[in-house]
């Protein structure tokens, strides 16, 4: 029987405008470092309002991070300094390395009901590996892996290994888990995690219960007070549980079913400096990917990337 991670907290996304004028929710970031280590920022964006996201995210830099793209519903048409161009679809993912630095832009344009609906996460990249060479990996919902357990629990397995079954992201060096988990009302789902890793999960619908004990928790909530007590054990849609350590998660369903990211990776434990879209460790490096910037010396990669 293995160590059951508790829960260590619980937050809610909150409304915040980005780009060009998109409207999402980020359900953490700059003021959660280092507490997510080795990821650095998760936002939600669902709307079927297409003023509220085609202004999209013009021409931007990356550097020192890695930016990963998972699409449920609608288009996102992207492009970028070395000529890469193309499409991510509904449950497609881009799971992009800016490393040395890259140039890009997104634009969701939404499904032909006017919706739209996706998730980008921001995921740390060590000193030794942040002026790697920028790299792509496109991947098409067909080419994910999904498992559906013997209680019916639904896994699609984007990065990591599930039973067997290899996520098509591989090779990244925080070795993370990325899956998309589905459970059914009264269904209990135990996963096997790694010790030592940061551990979370997204709720994006239906509620169920993260904790063996279905204690009540404290968790931060918009507006003036900070901290509210919940009374109710449950974690529902928009809702991110960060786990103490442990080897395993347990979730459990009563009459609602729940869908949840799971996603997890080995921290890196060195120092923070980000400004904007460039996480550096130092605000030395920071100040010179700027100058850089602003001087036309950003790119140092010029071949085609794919």
């Amino acid at each position: 029987m293995g160590k059951t991670r508790k829960i260590r907290k619980v937050l809610k996304g909150k409304p915040t405008l980005e780009g060009a004028g998109v409207h999402l929710r980020r359900v953490f970031g700059f003021s959660e470092v280092p507490l997510f280590d080795p990821f650095l920022l998760l936002d939600d964006f669902r709307s079927d309002n297409p003023d509220h996201y085609l202004r999209g995210f013009p021409w931007h830099p990356h550097r020192g991070i890695e930016t990963i793209t998972y699409v449920l519903r609608g288009d996102v048409e992207h492009g970028d300094s070395m000529g890469n161009k193309g499409i991510i679809t509904s449950g497609d993912v881009q799971w992009m390395t800016a490393g040395s630095g890259i140039i890009h832009q997104e634009m969701p344009k939404g499904d032909p009901d006017g919706f739209m609906w996706g998730f980008q996460l921001w995921a740390n990249l060590p000193a030794s590996h942040k002026m790697m060479d920028p790299r792509y990996r496109d991947v098409k919902s067909e080419q994910i892996p999904e498992l559906i357990l013997e209680n019916k629990v639904k896994i699609k397995v984007i990065s990591g290994n599930v039973k067997g079954q290899q996520g098509p992201v591989r090779d990244i060096v925080t070795d993370p888990e990325y899956l998309d988990i589905s459970v059914p009302p009264q269904a209990e789902f135990v996963h096997q995690t790694k010790q030592g890793h940061s551990v979370f999960a997204y709720v994006i619908e239906g509620q169920g219960y993260f904790c063996q004990e279905k204690n009540p928790f404290t968790y931060e909530v918009e507006g003036v007070n900070y901290f509210d007590i919940q009374r109710d054990p449950f974690v529902g849609n928009g809702m991110l549980v960060l786990f103490d350590d442990g080897d395993e998660i347990t979730v459990q369903t009563n009459d609602a079913p729940v869908r949840f990211l799971l996603i997890s990776g080995r921290p890196i434990g060195e120092p923070v400096a980000w400004y904007g879209p460039i996480v550096m460790n130092t605000q030395e490096e920071l100040r010179i990917a700027f100058e850089e910037y602003q001087e036309d010396r950003f790119i140092k990669y010029k071949k085609h990337s794919k």
